[in-house]
């Protein structure tokens, strides 16, 4: 119903880091069970705090033939260089040899601040089968310069700040991964078509409307349980509750988040 082709799965929206592993290979298992033929692409994130856990779900969607597999940068013992985050994530892309890799970037999360632009430099050469970033990232000018510098190696840059994704797509990203796009996925799609078609006024009212849903409810307190409240309300799918040590989001954020969504006036009409 939202028109959206490709899934990132067990990344942050769906809460990879806090099950276990065997959750997520059942979850990748049932991606790519239900996306056959209507997917184009199903990316399975596979970071962990382990080594040894992330190469043992990295073996897992090579196996069950996954398009892509992610790596978010350890989070509790942080690389603080260049070398040391490469040398993980390098070990982590050689257990899957043929699967295109992708970097997930989100320092707000992981606390590791080493700027993308310095992470790509000669990575092919450590990673062959390297083939993008994953950018959740407010820092435009690390994304700026990333596409500046690669454009000969043709990386892909996902953009995964929904509330910024026009200002990015402006200096070159590729594309989005975002959690809004579980539930505003039409609405994104209707603003790539205009910015595609130039139309920057038409793409702005869609970005500037995403935004002023996300400001209302980022005052509320809004994370993934929120999200998964929002998603709810949406589809009609029950997303049930998140994993502690998140907490369910309250009836009243529901309410007033409900309210308004439904008061938003789009340009399409809806």
């Amino acid at each position: 119903e939202q028109n959206v082709k490709n899934i990132f799965v067990n990344g942050t929206t769906g809460e990879g880091l806090s099950l276990s592993i065997q959750e997520r290979k059942q979850l990748a298992e049932e991606w790519m069970c239900q996306g056959k033929d209507k997917l184009d692409h199903v990316i399975i994130h596979v970071g962990a705090l382990s080594l040894l856990e992330s190469q043992e779900l990295a073996r897992h969607a090579a196996a069950i033939g996954a398009s892509g597999i992610a790596v978010i940068a350890p989070s509790f013992f942080k690389p603080t260089k260049k070398d040391e985050l490469l040398g993980f994530l390098q070990k982590v892309a050689s257990e899957a040899p043929t699967v295109p890799f992708y970097y997930y970037h989100i320092p707000a999360l992981t606390g590791v601040k080493i700027r993308v632009e310095e992470l790509l430099d000669g990575i092919r050469e450590q990673i062959p089968t390297f083939q993008g970033v994953k950018f959740s990232d407010t820092d435009l000018l690390d994304l700026a310069q990333c596409i500046n510098k690669n454009e000969r190696e043709r990386f892909v840059f996902l953009y995964g700040v929904d509330e910024q994704l026009l200002s990015a797509l402006a200096i070159g990203a590729n594309g989005a991964v975002g959690s809004t796009y579980n539930y505003l996925g039409r609405k994104t799609n209707l603003m790539l078509q205009a910015f595609a078609k130039s139309d920057l006024a038409l793409a702005q009212k869609y970005q500037f409307l995403t935004g002023e849903f996300l400001s209302f409810v980022i005052k509320l307190g809004f994370g993934v349980a929120q999200t998964k409240a929002v998603m709810t309300l949406v589809s009609g799918i029950p997303m049930g509750p998140p994993r502690l040590p998140l907490v369910s989001a309250s009836e009243e954020f529901i309410a007033k988040a409900k309210a308004k969504l439904e008061s938003i006036v789009w340009p399409d009409g809806d």
